[in-house]
Parts: C-alpha cells; structure tokens; sequence
C-alpha cells in the first residue's frame, strides 16, 4: 500500500486544506502526520513540540511519517518532516508535491496562530524567511511536483494536483 500522494511544505501552505480537498475529490482519506501526534499524546502538536524539544519531536514525528506512508489515501507531512533524513529517503518512492507559499503569503496566513511554536514569536516574518532558507531544498529534493500556491484557490491548487496525478498515471 502506498499513498496517492504526500504533500509538504512550510505551516501555512495549505497541506491541509488542499489535502482534505483532494482525499474528497479522489474518495479517499486523508492522513495528517500532526493530527496522527496530536491523537498519540492528546493535546495540540505545538504542545507535544514544545514539551519534548525539536530532536525528540522529530523521532516522534518520523514514526509518524513511516505509518503514514503505509496508507492508500492522502498524506500531509508536518512542515518540519523533510528535516530528517529517514522521512526524505522514504519519500523517495513516493509522488510528492511540494505546496510552495512565499514568506509573505505563509505569514499572513499563519498569523494569529499559537499553533505554531517556530512562528509564535516576536518576528514570525524573519522566521518564516529562514524556515524557507533551511527547508526549501529538502523540499525541493524530495519533490515530484511543485504546486506555488500564493494567490490561487485552493480548488485550483486541487486542480493542478489531480491533473498531475492523471498525467502520471498514465505516463
């Protein structure tokens, strides 16, 4: 078993919204590798972060990611995933689509938020700035599709996605 697809990306750029979407549009369900955290330990995956530090989240996280990718529907990555080697090197073998969003675009749509603890800060501009830095060529590296999301509906973003899939499939 091997998901449709796995979508990445900063907080902010969608994996959700678009990942409930496409699980609708194809009949399928939707796996959140936070939400699977969230449902482990009982409390808001920021919490769980913040409680046990970055590197023992990150162990967490990519048990996680491993059950995730056993799955025949959609998977959403939490942003950080691609950090750790052993989510990248599974994601090799499987269609990935990178929701890319600018800094711009992710802070205004994670702003508010105390969700997010890497944002939850007195400059979330900067650390989303950075978060791009650190992250984008893991990304990038494990990325069969780069869908930028900044200014498109979320049903086109869906759109882009199941055309991608259709080509694949039959290709």
């Amino acid at each position: 078993m091997s998901p449709r697809v796995v979508l990445v990306g900063l907080p902010g750029s969608g994996k959700t919204t678009i990942g409930k979407r496409l699980a609708n549009a194809l009949a399928t369900s939707l796996v959140d590798t936070d939400h699977m955290i969230e449902e482990t330990y009982g409390k808001a995956c920021g919490e769980v972060f913040s409680e046990l530090g970055e590197e023992i989240f990150r162990e967490v996280e990519a048990a996680a990611v491993a059950k995730a990718l056993c799955t025949d529907g959609i998977v959403s990555l939490g942003g950080g995933a691609v950090v750790t080697e052993a989510n990248r090197e599974a994601l090799k073998s499987q269609r990935v689509v990178y929701l890319h969003v600018s800094a711009e675009e992710g802070v205004r749509r994670t702003s508010g938020s105390t969700a997010r603890p890497l944002l939850n800060i007195s400059d979330p501009a900067a650390r989303y700035a950075e978060l791009i830095e650190q992250r984008s060529a893991f990304y990038e590296e494990v990325a069969t599709l780069q869908v930028y999301s900044d200014g498109k509906e979320p049903q086109r973003v869906v759109t882009d996605i199941l055309q991608y899939i259709e080509d694949d499939t039959l290709g």
